[in-house]
């Protein structure tokens, strides 16, 4: 479209020796307009418990949006976050339900189940319609985009958050090498929605 341009690039993360990038396509790479607000489009999605997993891991809304929690297991789920920008509580369901929480403040919210610990999710909600999940490659591209200025995002949760101001005008940028670093990150356990630890026999209750 006249006037509108694309922000594109390549998406790397810094490793411990040893260690490989194989999660880009976690990442979320959007834009903010600097000045003006853009239009927010609420809409639904869902992410699914499925062998005491979230799918998908990542999900990206815009703010107002609902998401839906399906339960597709043979035992119950108790969906919750309580690190968030807000901090919400789903509930113990069996197989066959599906509870929904609208995100009402833009933010990421680590979702975890209360019942089986290794089981861990993400939405990133945004005030934005820029934004783009990276290909397994790191490669992305996002399209369609007014000149101006804009902050440039990127959240990964093993890399962090990485930022930077760029300016548009109707032939676009450069592409883009970003680079995030993960070698500090060490995996740690949550707690449950009462902020005590799991029990080992959780997981074999449900």
């Amino acid at each position: 479209m006249s006037g509108q341009s694309v922000v594109s690039g390549q998406l790397s993360i810094l490793e411990k020796d040893g260690v490989r990038s194989n999660d880009l396509s976690n990442a979320v790479i959007w834009l903010e307009s600097v000045g003006s607000d853009a239009p927010s489009r609420p809409t639904s999605v869902q992410i699914a418990m499925e062998s005491r997993q979230f799918v998908p891991r990542v999900q990206v809304v815009p703010v107002g949006s609902t998401v839906e929690y399906p339960n597709h297991d043979p035992f119950r789920h108790n969906v919750f976050s309580k690190s968030g920008p807000a901090e919400f509580d789903l509930g113990l369901y069996a197989r066959g339900e599906r509870r929904p929480m609208r995100f009402e403040r833009p933010g990421v919210y680590p979702i975890f189940c209360n019942i089986h610990a290794k089981m861990v999710a993400y939405v990133i909600a945004i005030t934005s319609p820029w934004s783009v999940r990276p290909g397994a490659d790191g490669r992305f591209s996002v399209a369609s985009i007014p000149p101006g200025s804009y902050t440039l995002k990127v959240w990964h949760d093993r890399g962090g958050r990485w930022s930077r101001l760029i300016v548009l005008a109707n032939e676009g940028v450069a592409p883009l090498t970003i680079q995030l670093d993960a070698r500090s990150y060490q995996p740690a356990q949550h707690r449950n929605k009462f902020g005590k630890e799991y029990t080992t026999t959780g997981s074999d209750r449900y």
